[in-house]
């Protein structure tokens, strides 16, 4: 009788498992994806830690740049741990949002691009607050051009040749990040050639060595298809660095032309095995927003332009982004269209909004979603679980530290080379569609942008198309969006005169 009332208990445990099984599955579509809640689970854990560098490298870029007062964020001494935090939580929120919402594997954080043209550039000539009030209203902007349809109509306009295209940019981009993350591919410091092999055309140091290991150990993985190769290789080789770091300690790279600077070293975090891993989150800096203060300060009109360079920049990366992510999961149609288009271009709006509020600037659609992807991740359940790795990581700083980015490179590059097959569906025997999506493709990693290649694409595509006799083939609005871009490229000339 104990038996059967235990096997009978033990059957309703399993049935209630089954049941939230089951409800997971039809909610994010899981199964009639081709995926499994396990491969999602994995997935939305590689794509974890080959982001999570961003919580390290954000507050580096915003942090040591005053404004135009001389004050930094927050106030005072460079807030680091605060700009960290405040990362970690909008990612995480944002990422979770749009997985339930989008119910795809894209992740979101802060925009790599966007923050340094913040640091750099827009800070220069207002204060922080006022910088995050640009960002806001950049926000806000592509969360009406998306919820009118406006977003989409563009997004279906762009030629199907001219996404694959877009797609194998991307993918380029990505392994040229990573080489360049790893060390393997450095800047030169001269003029011809600007870029080159390691130091002077040398590999050199034990975190390139680890990259070398982890490359090669991934791609092993990936070619005999064992299940969640990327994430083995990431973990493998990660505790193997641990060990080389331990034995021959090769310190930090620092900061090029500097006296402190360490070509051998790691870039970024030190693969060594924390004293601690809890810390409790300082979210000091939210809220420190002014929102139209950049316009009484600088004018109406160069407040627009900077407003008008962070939305196409925002705008054109994450409809780049996420083409490529789409037709890398295999969800995307012929016309490169995915599924739950319109939500999926709110919430990533959305995510620009809420960097500007969180004082960690826009935060869009991550090209290293591609990892997940790549490891099978075909749902919004990877990115909710990356999310949800991203709210715990605001209380585990120390061990996000724990992986090297040339740990996180080694996994880039396999993904770039598995995004690269799509070439094959570009027709390079038309050359009015081959030479602007080879323009497309190369632009993005040489000039360290997707929105620079998706720009230069269509430039390309409505000049020679047209010439070539099929103006009446492009769409109006293509016609529209390439006009914009080529006020976009001309931009910095039209605000020197202004400033003149």
């Amino acid at each position: 009788m104990a038996q059967a009332t235990k096997t009978k208990s033990a059957s309703k445990k399993s049935a209630a498992k089954s049941g939230f099984s089951a409800r997971l599955d039809k909610f994010f579509e899981i199964t009639k994806r081709g995926s499994t809640i396990g491969t999602e689970v994995r997935g939305g854990l590689v794509i974890f830690i080959t982001m999570a560098y961003i919580i390290i490298l954000n507050p580096l870029i915003l942090g040591f740049s005053p404004d135009v007062e001389g004050n930094l964020i927050g106030g005072g001494d460079p807030a680091l741990g605060a700009i960290g935090a405040a990362t970690a939580l909008t990612a995480g929120v944002m990422s979770i949002l749009f997985g339930v919402v989008a119910r795809l594997p894209f992740a979101i954080a802060a925009g790599l691009g966007i923050n340094s043209f913040l640091a750099v550039s827009i800070v220069k000539g207002v204060t922080w607050p006022e910088a995050m009030g640009l960002v806001v209203i950049e926000g806000i902007l592509i969360v009406i051009l998306a919820s009118t349809g406006l977003r989409t109509m563009i997004f279906n306009a762009v030629p199907a040749q001219l996404k694959t295209a877009i797609t194998v940019g991307i993918g380029l981009f990505i392994a040229f990040i990573g080489l360049v993350d790893a060390g393997f591919v450095r800047s030169t410091g001269l003029g011809a050639p600007p870029i080159g092999l390691g130091v002077g055309g040398v590999l050199v140091g034990i975190p390139t060595l680890t990259f070398i290991i982890g490359l090669i150990l991934t791609a092993v993985l990936v070619a005999r298809k064992v299940k969640a190769g990327i994430l083995i290789g990431l973990v493998v080789t990660t505790v193997i660095a641990i060990v080389l770091n331990a034995i021959w300690p090769s310190g930090s790279m620092g900061v090029p032309g500097t006296e402190t600077y360490n070509p051998a070293g790691w870039n970024l975090a030190q693969p060594v095995i924390p004293t601690s891993v809890f810390a409790l989150p300082d979210l000091s800096i939210i809220g420190q927003v002014d929102l139209f203060g950049s316009f009484s300060r600088i004018g109406a009109l160069a407040a627009l332009m900077l407003v008008f360079t962070l939305l196409f920049s925002n705008f054109f990366d994450a409809m780049g982004t996420m083409t490529g992510l789409s037709k890398q999961a295999g969800l995307a149609d012929k016309k490169g269209n995915f599924p739950r288009l319109t939500p999926a271009l709110i919430v990533e709006g959305a995510g620009a909004i809420a960097g500007g509020v969180t004082s960690t600037s826009s935060n869009t659609v991550y090209i290293e979603s591609a990892s997940g992807i790549g490891g099978g991740a075909r749902t919004g359940l990877a990115s909710l679980v990356t999310g949800v790795l991203f709210v715990l990581a605001m209380f585990l700083t120390p061990l996000t530290q724990v992986v090297p980015l040339e740990v996180g490179a080694a996994a880039l590059v396999i993904v770039g080379a598995m995004m690269m097959g799509q070439v094959v569906d570009i027709d390079w025997k038309d050359w009015s569609a081959a030479f602007p999506a080879f323009i497309a493709i190369i632009a993005m990693p040489l000039t360290y942008s997707i929105a620079n290649g998706i720009g230069a694409g269509f430039i390309a595509w409505v000049v020679i198309r047209s010439l070539s006799g099929k103006a009446k083939e492009i769409h109006w609005l293509l016609w529209i969006v390439s006009a914009g871009f080529l006020l976009y490229f001309i931009l910095p000339l039209i605000q020197q005169a202004i400033n003149a």
